[in-house]
């Protein structure tokens, strides 16, 4: 069965420690949009904060070891299973090594390198 992929309501933006106080002063004192802090226990991740941003969600998050930022997108699926097998099947595999997640999501790249979190 060919799984169906559809984009969901989270980006992820990775900033450089270096630039994070400044982008997070962009979103809530320039373009005022709702900005929360949020606490986060992760490895690769010091600080997060939650930006409403029409019907999604952008989190800004602090990664210590980063030269540059990166944006990384949320992608659904109706079955984990089968929508790894067909990607495997197609050359895509699994890269779940760049940050810690639940086991029943994988993250995957496409081959310019853009980081979609895969999830039911």
């Amino acid at each position: 069965m060919e799984p169906k992929f559809e984009g969901g309501i989270n980006i992820a933006i990775k900033i450089p420690k270096s630039k994070y106080d400044e982008t997070v002063r962009f979103y809530k004192d320039i373009l005022k949009l709702e900005v929360t802090e949020k606490p986060i226990e992760n490895p690769t991740v010091s600080r997060t904060h939650e930006v409403k941003f029409g019907s999604n969600v952008v989190w800004l998050d602090c990664v210590d070891n980063y030269s540059h930022s990166e944006t990384w997108l949320e992608l659904k699926t109706s079955n984990i299973d089968d929508a790894t097998r067909h990607l495997r099947s197609n050359g895509i595999e699994p890269c779940d090594e760049l940050e810690k997640i639940p086991e029943n999501m994988h993250w995957i790249q496409d081959p310019s390198g853009t980081v979609f979190i895969l999830g039911q």
